[in-house]
């Protein structure tokens, strides 16, 4: 069975941000239909789409009421089967998002749960006494702030939400529940979807004597309450594995793939737990380096490292739906260390996943508090991340209303005015634009076996020069970079050959390689 989603390049699609074609100021799937052809010019391989299921959006669809339908404001389910065709067409696989820790509280599955204790879905999400005092079970802290308890009335028990109260807990650890979730796998796997991307899966089980977390030793208050705790108990619990391979044994039949999102305290050694053979997940994803704040090669080297001797494959990404766009984060806006940066994540070992107007270098959006829609950036600001600012409309074109994005007058979040000159049809008339050097970085690697799979093995380099070798199937790429703003040398200690790609004035003298500031070089 072929394993297409090794070392593939996934393009993120936040499609409440994408394209709106029925002038509401919210994105669509046909929308998302519309664009497909620019998505597949980009030359990636796959597509990742977040959620467009029904859903109340207290979180924008990571609050599901329905796992088997479109939310209306997204389209319909002859849209979602007639995307699934055209990606198919173009060569594209789809994989969708499933939210399977918890669902929203508007879920049929929940107003049954919550009507009594001994109803048939009355263990379906997770229930507890209160303590003598009516407090919560225990200390655990909500992602979004405050207890991850909740009282209900009707049941007179808490029920758990590790994030809104709206989005309850399920019980994963129910085989009922686990039996459900598989039929939604069947449901679209059998509408022909290739796989899906698993938010938050190290959440679905918690602990069954509901312990409280150890506290942190702390030099200073954290902004969120739940980081003055050690997650022991709440999250990555063993018995998720056990649901993992119920489903990786139906993903086999299918030929599809799961990608798993992991937030966790040791993120990248979770990674390798969760991938770790073939009976756990193809692939995850974590914030190390989504999160990280400066990219040295010190960061990079200890990433790859962390997967010597690891049975399983991992994904990268730089930006996504909830973190500061990489432009900003990583590269104070400026064009050249953005396609640096970008030509890095492609580089490594690992499948690699591009968010939508990372190939435009997108700075992160500035969205002023009385626009803000995220109830993560709105309970803790200023000291939120901001994810809206990573959400705000796809520009298409410079010059149209909204960039191109919608005919209304206004989108659901504002467009930033500096994403109008780094537009798509801007874009694409500039043969030296961040989008044209994302294209050519996409088929280097496309083209490249040793970039796509193979191994990566550190070389020696003076920091901040960063340089490492690929090998695959006879193929040896070299790939070094200056992720300083100084002029740097590095002797590779053998001639170097053929450049394949130079970024930022980057050149080779037999073994020498010169590097100007931010510059890269593959050969």
């Amino acid at each position: 069975m072929s394993d297409w989603w090794r070392g593939a390049v996934f393009y993120q699609i936040y499609p409440r941000s994408f394209c709106d074609t029925n002038g509401n100021g919210v994105g669509d799937l046909k929308g998302v239909i519309e664009k497909l052809g620019y998505v597949a010019r980009l030359g990636v391989d796959a597509i990742w789409i977040s959620p467009f299921y029904r859903s109340p959006m207290k979180d924008y669809g990571y609050d599901v009421s329905d796992y088997r339908d479109v939310d209306p404001l997204f389209g319909s389910m002859a849209d979602a089967d007639a995307l699934v065709k055209r990606a198919h067409d173009l060569g594209l696989k789809v994989m969708i998002d499933q939210v399977w820790s918890h669902s929203s509280d508007q879920h049929p599955w929940f107003a049954e749960s919550r009507a009594s204790r001994d109803n048939p879905k009355a263990d379906w999400y997770v229930w507890a006494d209160a303590k003598a005092d009516g407090s919560p079970p225990n200390n655990w802290q909500a992602m979004f702030g405050g207890a991850s308890w909740t009282w209900d009335s009707r049941r007179r028990q808490y029920y758990l939400h590790n994030f809104l109260p709206e989005q309850p807990d399920l019980n994963v650890r129910n085989p009922a529940v686990q039996d459900a979730l598989l039929d939604i796998a069947r449901f679209w796997l059998d509408r022909g979807v290739d796989g899906f991307r698993l938010d938050v899966v190290n959440f679905y089980v918690q602990d069954a004597l509901l312990r409280d977390n150890p506290s942190l030793d702390l030099p200073r208050a954290p902004a969120r309450p739940h980081q003055f705790q050690r997650h022991l108990f709440d999250r990555t619990q063993p018995e998720t594995l056990e649901f993992i391979a119920r489903l990786r044994k139906l993903l086999d039949l299918y030929g599809a793939a799961a990608l798993g999102e992991i937030e966790d305290e040791e993120p990248v050694a979770t990674q390798r737990i969760y991938t770790d053979g073939p009976a756990r997940l193809h692939t995850a994803y974590s914030f190390s380096l989504l999160r990280a704040k400066r990219m040295t090669a010190d960061v990079i080297k200890a990433a790859m490292n962390a997967w010597n001797g690891a049975q399983g494959w991992p994904s990268w990404s730089f930006s996504n739906h909830d973190v500061v766009r990489f432009p900003t984060r990583l590269a104070e806006n400026d064009r050249e260390r953005t396609k640096q940066l970008f030509a890095l994540l492609l580089a490594l070992r690992g499948t690699a996943f591009v968010y939508q107007g990372d190939e435009l270098g997108l700075p992160h959006a500035d969205v002023p508090f009385g626009r803000l829609r995220d109830p993560e950036a709105i309970a803790f600001y200023p000291s939120g991340i901001g994810r809206d600012g990573a959400r705000t409309p796809m520009p298409w074109a410079r010059e149209a209303n909204m960039a191109g994005f919608t005919d209304a007058p206004d989108a659901w979040l504002p467009l930033d005015p500096r994403h109008r000159a780094l537009a798509v049809d801007a874009q694409e008339a500039d043969s030296n634009s961040m989008l044209a050097f994302a294209r050519k970085m996409i088929a280097l690697r496309k083209s490249s076996a040793a970039l796509r799979e193979g191994d990566f093995v550190a070389l020696d380099a003076p920091d901040p020069v960063l340089a490492f070798e690929r090998a695959a199937m006879g193929e040896r790429m070299l790939c070094v970079f200056n992720l300083g703003d100084q002029p740097q040398e590095w002797d590779a200690l053998a001639p170097v050959g053929e450049a394949r790609l130079t970024l930022g004035g980057a050149k080779r003298d037999g073994a020498r390689v010169m590097l100007p500031p931010y510059s890269a070089l593959f050969a």
